[in-house]
């Protein structure tokens, strides 16, 4: 396979240069929300659009924002900031709320003990003020020693937001005040075994159903050691469809076990189907019947792996990846069977196309743009083409990153905190813009290693998040010519 090398060089000092002249700021505190107005003042444009789910309206990372145009020569400012608990999720975006989900450990006077509450917090948008947080006391291990938070993002519809935490919990509550509505415990009701990093799959709601991952197992599985999920069984109940308006289960279906991916829709002859790449391969769901259409096996044979990546869909075809063995494949699905179109040489890195972990690449114009690789020393960020696998270039660091989209240009988070501005190209990377978002500066505080979320788009507003913090950032638009 060949492919073009796309270098090029930063310089620390550079990035701080372009940096300063954005940090003449003041500061105010509260308790939750740190707010920063720059002394010239930019206006946030975005009234009327939404990220209401993981990955944005459309389930791509992607807002064409055709009405926009962003000035990506100037360094952003600081609209404002919160500080976050345990967890790797960062949010969504609806009517002018933002709805994170985290976990803050308190004192329990009567143990005299730290206490985990996993909790919801609803924010004024523009603002970063509190509107209100509900939270719960939950108890949660990682197997592998990463954060006992939630890995979820929250999922609006209309007066809902339904969060998935770490152990199962599934809640619905009310957008205004947070009241809750109703809750599932889907870990004990379905039997599921500990997966390695807890629950994250975030919810789909889809013709007033709350359809989630569960993946539970039958009663004599529930004492298999820790980490043993290749003893572990199946019960049918891979996906769970809970009604949304009282929590009751309306299906379950699916022999498997849950993955780290989230289920999400496509139309199949101008009805609604769900896929879902659990964790041994991509499943297709009648959510009308509630039924397995058809599994596509795609899965290492690696016992601690696991699938993450949300699938990409483009009229019948459909895009799976993963960073252990398989790599990709492209499908082409009806609602009877699949048929590859391409499929990634087994156990050959160095000729697979794309090997997605925890992000989702983003599709433009035939061309796939993301993270490629499984750890730092053999990941990069590149491009490649949809139809045919090929890679047309890769970027020369060896680094993880996640990618969102807003219209011709790229938004691309590396794991440690630096932001870059690419222009859609597939024939070349073409950076526009960096910020090294790890630094403090002024009264902005930098985001801290690890930075796993993919951007929220909305309007001329980004949302990053590192692991203890949440930047809300304003771009300038562009000057429109006399």
């Amino acid at each position: 396979m060949r492919f073009k090398l796309a270098c090029h060089a930063t310089s620390g000092w550079i990035v701080l240069a372009i940096l300063l002249p954005s940090v003449s700021c003041s500061q105010r505190n509260t308790t939750t929300t740190e707010q920063v107005r720059s002394e010239k003042k930019i206006t946030f444009v975005g009234a009327g659009q939404d990220w209401p789910r993981f990955l944005g309206n459309r389930f791509d990372g992607s807002v064409e924002q055709t009405s926009l145009s962003i000035d990506w020569n100037t360094p952003p400012g600081l609209a404002w900031s919160i500080q976050v608990g345990d967890g790797y999720g960062l949010g969504t975006v609806s009517n002018g709320r933002f709805f994170q989900l985290d976990a803050s450990r308190q004192f329990d006077v009567v143990t005299s003990r730290l206490v985990s509450r996993e909790r919801l917090r609803c924010f004024d948008f523009v603002s970063g003020t509190e509107l209100w947080s509900k939270s719960n006391s939950y108890q949660y291990s990682d197997l592998l020693g990463y954060e006992d938070g939630p890995r979820t993002s929250p999922t609006v519809v209309g007066d809902r937001v339904i969060s998935y935490g770490v152990t199962g919990v599934l809640k619905c509550r009310d957008v205004k005040n947070g009241t809750e509505i109703w809750s599932v415990d889907t870990n004990a009701t379905y039997g599921v075994v500990q997966n390695f990093f807890g629950v994250g799959s975030s919810p789909l709601v889809l013709d007033g159903k709350v359809i989630v991952m569960v993946g539970g197992s039958p009663p004599e599985d529930q004492d298999v050691a820790p980490m043993q999920l290749d003893r572990v069984t199946y019960n049918g109940s891979a996906v769970v469809a809970f009604d949304l308006d009282n929590g009751k289960e309306i299906w379950r279906t699916g022999d498997d076990l849950a993955s780290y991916s989230s289920p999400r829709p496509i139309k199949i002859d101008g009805a609604d189907y769900v896929l879902v790449f659990a964790r041994t391969g991509l499943l297709l769901v009648n959510p009308v019947k509630g039924t397995t259409e058809w599994q596509f096996q795609h899965r290492a044979s690696i016992r601690d792996s696991v699938n993450a990546m949300v699938p990409i869909v483009s009229g019948d075809e459909v895009f799976i990846s993963e960073c252990y063995e398989l790599g990709s494949a492209l499908l082409q699905v009806s609602k009877a069977k699949y048929q590859v179109i391409w499929k990634d040489p087994p156990r050959d890195r160095r000729r697979q196309a794309m090997r997605s972990h925890w992000a989702t690449p983003v599709l433009v114009d035939g061309f796939l743009y993301g993270c490629s690789g499984r750890n730092a020393p053999d990941s990069d960020f590149r491009c490649i083409s949809w139809k045919t696998g090929k890679v047309e270039w890769v970027d020369s660091r060896r680094i993880r990153s996640s990618v969102a989209r807003i219209g011709e240009y790229l938004v691309v988070l590396e794991e440690r905190g630096l932001m870059q501005i690419l222009r859609v190209n597939s024939k070349q990377f073409d950076l526009v813009a960096e910020w090294d978002l790890s630094k403090d500066q002024g009264t902005r505080s930098g985001i801290k290693y690890p930075c796993w979320a993919a951007p929220v788009i909305v309007g001329n507003r980004i949302l990053v998040r590192g692991t203890d913090r949440i930047l809300c950032l304003e771009f300038a638009l562009e000057k429109t010519k006399p």
